[in-house]
């Protein structure tokens, strides 16, 4: 006999007390581990895979060792029935069920378990405590047409349509499911309620925290808690105020299956914690208690601050994995403790049996306390004194506000430039924090600080603190190199007045001969050298020189500021001078003439000389300007423009050819080679 609570929470339809003892004298559970707000974990009253049918049947076998059958129906282990199908339902608590014409009662429960996801241990207990249908050696037809006690209250004649041992279980674990899809539908549901101990009330009652959804499933179907009597007899009766329906239920359980609450500690996954905007900490995860459907509490500490939250966010993924419903994920921001490193610990907190589980523990560095920044560059130049960086204050997203102390002169800044890898570093600030300040000074020595001003909590930041030279006074420079030439000497350095970042005039001489120029060429190792100038200091100067020792120096002209044009550098260079020199390759006599080839260059130009040939006492002059490569490789300065070929007619006989390079500038026609040849 039992109680079914529909709709609203008022009606009553079908109550039963469950006034009977278990009739068993083989107990494996002491009073002492009654719950009456933890009958039976949601893990196990949903646990629809517990018993295969032939698992069912072999205990019903067990539990019925000798069947007497003296009322003409057949204990259950051989108890067969006709089932209809039903299609699923449309709420889905309970899913198709195919029929059968001849079905064993093993069978009958095994499909509605599956059909409705209750454990098939809760039907057999149930079957046992309303009819004691599992142990009856001679069970009455009128005990299986009302099996679970379904649609029988106390108060009135059960219900016809809900006759027979297949609509019985089929009914019952349908509105197991519907206590517990709806329990804010029914007087039972998890929270503290106030339960009789017995259909009298002048029998009393107690406050029970009921804390899951099995356990309120089964005040709803039996509304009733044992009391004090029938706790201490659990094999018999208890007196006139004692009700046994949940007792009984608890204690069958406990000797066929063992404890319906096993200690079973609550699981989880602390997933991710991030460090917002303001010193907040969002967590995330998700935990559950396998013995219950409900969403259990998860404690969060901070650096041993607690805070507690209730993992209720749904989580199909959870679900689907352990079929405890999908309302088990949590997801919030805490409050971190100080600035600097927390450790953010996550614990489910346990229902029921079991202990209170730690699920994770991270370390995160908090976005609170004092503003932070760095200075990236600081260039003193041409007077000047350029500071660029960025910075940020951890309790606000806003732009900061940054000061410079140049020898404690106080100027404001925003840090408002963009700086996309700030952006990317400290994620939820943004990216507008960068800072560049440029503040003219004198040369000489400069205390430069930076500080950052402290939004919310903290105070005021120094983040910077250095003494930098600034350079004033005359040009610099060096002479890097000087490089003669035929003709001419090249002069090459770079020069730059500390007064300015422009490119500046450089003098050039050649003993008393100058000329101007600006060193304005591409020096990126000027630009390293002296940050804040740039590499615009550069100079190439080529100028005429003749043949002979020359003193070669050069000025650095001032733009602004004192210190004069200094002399920069000076090289004493021996320009290219002297006779031509050449060689005569080849002279061939035949077919009435003689052809002479060779090369020749004369030291003090790079341009095509004469040659002139000499052949038997007779002069032929001509331009030794055919292109020579070799001659270019081994006289780089000279260029190719010095080869000769020349042909001239001769009669037949001996003769002699001879080769002179025609000299330009100081020194002589050069001799370089003669021949004999018979033609």
């Amino acid at each position: 006999m039992t109680i079914r609570v529909v709709a609203a929470l008022a009606s009553v339809l079908v109550v039963s007390a469950g006034l009977t003892g278990t009739g068993s004298t083989a107990l494996a559970v002491s009073a002492s581990t009654w719950d009456p707000g933890y009958i039976i974990s949601d893990a196990t009253f949903f646990n629809s895979s517990s018993m295969s049918q032939q698992q069912i049947q072999d205990f019903l076998v067990a539990q019925e060792p000798s069947c007497a059958a003296l009322a003409g129906m057949p204990c259950m282990r051989n108890y067969t029935t006709t089932s209809t199908s039903r299609a699923p339902t449309a709420n889905g608590r309970c899913a198709a069920y195919a029929g059968a014409a001849v079905e064993y009662a093993s069978q009958v429960i095994y499909k509605v378990a599956q059909a409705c996801g209750i454990n098939p241990q809760v039907l057999l207990v149930l079957l046992q405590k309303e009819q004691r249908l599992v142990t009856a050696t001679s069970p009455t037809a009128g005990a299986y047409k009302i099996a679970t006690g379904y649609g029988c209250p106390d108060t009135a004649a059960c219900d016809t349509q809900y006759y027979g041992f297949y609509n019985q279980l089929y009914s019952a674990a349908y509105q197991f499911k519907t206590y517990t899809q709806s329990p804010e539908s029914f007087n039972f549901r998890p929270g503290t309620r106030n339960i009789q101990f017995h259909p009298n009330s002048a029998c009393g009652s107690s406050a029970v925290n009921i804390k899951n959804l099995g356990t309120s499933a089964l005040y709803n179907y039996t509304p009733y808690q044992p009391d004090a009597a029938a706790l201490a007899n659990l094999a018999g009766s208890g007196d006139e105020c004692s009700s046994y329906g949940n007792r009984n239920f608890w204690v069958f359980f406990n000797n066929w299956f063992g404890s319906p609450v096993q200690n079973s500690n609550p699981i989880g996954n602390y997933e991710s914690t991030t460090a917002l905007v303001g010193g907040k900490i969002q967590v995330a995860g998700w935990a559950l208690d396998p013995d219950t459907t409900a969403p259990i509490e998860v404690h969060i500490y901070v650096n041993g601050a607690g805070t507690r939250l209730v993992a209720d966010i749904p989580r199909p993924d959870v679900g689907t994995a352990y079929g405890l419903g999908n309302l088990h994920g949590f997801s919030a921001s805490v409050s971190s403790v100080g600035s600097g490193p927390q450790q953010v610990c996550a614990y489910a907190i346990n229902v029921g049996s079991g202990l209170n589980v730690e699920i994770g523990c991270r370390t995160v560095t908090a976005l609170t306390g004092d503003p932070i920044g760095v200075v990236d560059s600081l260039v003193a130049a041409a007077g000047t004194i350029a500071i660029r960086g960025w910075a940020l204050d951890l309790d606000s997203v806003a732009p900061a506000r940054v000061h410079t102390l140049i020898d404690g002169v106080d100027s404001a800044i925003t840090a408002d430039g963009d700086r996309p890898d700030i952006g990317k570093a400290f994620a939820g600030y943004g990216s507008g924090h960068g800072f560049s300040t440029s503040v003219k000074v004198s040369p000489g020595a400069h205390s430069v600080c930076v500080y950052v001003v402290n939004v919310g909590a903290g105070s005021n930041s120094t983040i910077f603190c250095q003494t930098i030279n600034v350079f004033g006074g005359a040009p610099t420079g060096v002479l890097d190199s000087v490089v003669v030439s035929p003709g001419s000497i090249t002069a090459a350095g770079w020069a730059l007045d500390p007064d300015t970042v422009e490119s500046i005039r450089v003098h050039v001489y050649v003993d008393s001969a100058s000329a101007g120029f600006t060193a304005d060429g591409s020096r990126p190792d000027i630009a390293n050298a002296f940050p804040g100038y740039g590499a615009q200091h550069g100079f190439i100067a080529k100028m005429a020189a003749t043949p002979g020792t020359h003193n070669v120096c050069f000025y650095g002209i001032n733009l602004s500021g004192g210190g004069g044009n200094p002399l920069l550098g000076c090289r004493v260079v021996t320009a290219m001078s002297g006779s031509p020199i050449g060689v005569l390759d080849s002279v061939i006599a035949a077919k009435g003439a003689i052809t002479s080839a060779g090369w020749t260059y004369d030291p003090d130009t790079a341009d095509s000389i004469q040659v002139r040939l000499v052949i038997d006492g007779a002069a032929v002059s001509g331009t030794a300007n055919g292109v020579r490569p070799d001659i270019a490789a081994a006289f780089p300065a000279y260029g190719a423009p010095h080869g000769f070929i020349q042909t001239t007619p001769a009669a037949a006989g001996s003769h002699t050819v001879c080769a002179y390079g025609v000299n330009t500038g100081p020194g002589a026609d050069a001799l370089f080679g003669c021949r004999t040849v018979t033609l």
